[in-house]
């Protein structure tokens, strides 16, 4: 009985305002070493595992979903189609090789526009803002994950090099229903490896990063097939000699 009220009223205090004002700064400095070891650990090694994945995998445990499971096959990015990796940058954030972690400019467009817009909210999140959340906190909309993400991406963009952010984003984002990672993803949509997808195959698997639980790839909507062709057409003005500025 009373290790129960011990934990009730320790449970209470993680819980109370009051005592997050009080403890911010510890709580603070504590994640940004925690996330300064993570970035250094895994600066080089291959990423078993993300945040996000752990969070899909145990999410449909505890709704009783014991067929799901999380797929995912690492690989360099050397083993990763350029085509791919330029259809990443294409659809997503195309000024990913010279910023350094955010699109300023993006973010104000897209502040503007939810303003106005009673419709769907637009985002702004770059490739590096990405990788930090996937990799190491949750999806959802809260102040506290964007606060989180915050300090999570300036440390990945100070820790990691851009093809180092490139390769961890093309293996943990999600491109399917328990599919992460382009490896797996190409292997299940076209059967071959991430190393030999084409310009349309990269650019349809990039159209549906957006939400590919909504939008598919085996059986892609009349907007995922627009995206697609407006990304190709992307990847044809930026050029594969894009990819240079990742040097």
């Amino acid at each position: 009985m009373k290790k129960t009220k011990q934990l009730l009223t320790a449970l209470l205090r993680l819980f109370s305002l009051k005592w997050w004002k009080k403890n911010w700064q510890r709580i603070a400095i504590r994640f940004f070493f925690a996330v300064f070891v993570f970035l250094l650990l895994f600066r080089f090694v291959p990423i078993p595992f993300s945040s996000y994945m752990i969070q899909q995998q145990v999410g449909h445990w505890l709704q009783g979903d014991f067929h799901y499971r999380v797929t995912s096959t690492w690989v360099s990015l050397e083993k990763i189609s350029p085509y791919m990796q330029l259809a990443v940058i294409a659809a997503e954030d195309q000024k990913f090789p010279s910023h350094y972690g955010f699109d300023f400019t993006a973010i104000q467009k897209a502040f503007k526009y939810n303003e106005k817009s009673t419709r769907k909210i637009r985002g702004a999140s770059t490739i590096s803002q990405q990788t930090a959340k996937n990799l190491m906190l949750w999806h959802g909309q809260s102040w506290l994950r964007k606060g989180l993400e915050v300090p999570a991406t300036m440390l990945l963009e100070l820790g990691w090099s851009k093809k180092r952010i490139l390769e961890v984003y093309l293996n943990i984002a999600e491109f399917g229903d328990g599919i992460f990672g382009v490896e797996a993803a190409s292997r299940f949509y076209f059967n071959k490896p991430a190393k030999n997808l084409t310009q349309s195959e990269a650019a349809l698997l990039a159209a549906v990063l957006p939400n590919p639980i909504i939008y598919k790839v085996k059986k892609p909507s009349a907007w995922v097939r627009k995206k697609q062709q407006w990304i190709v057409k992307q990847m044809r003005n930026l050029g594969i000699n894009y990819l240079k500025q990742l040097d």
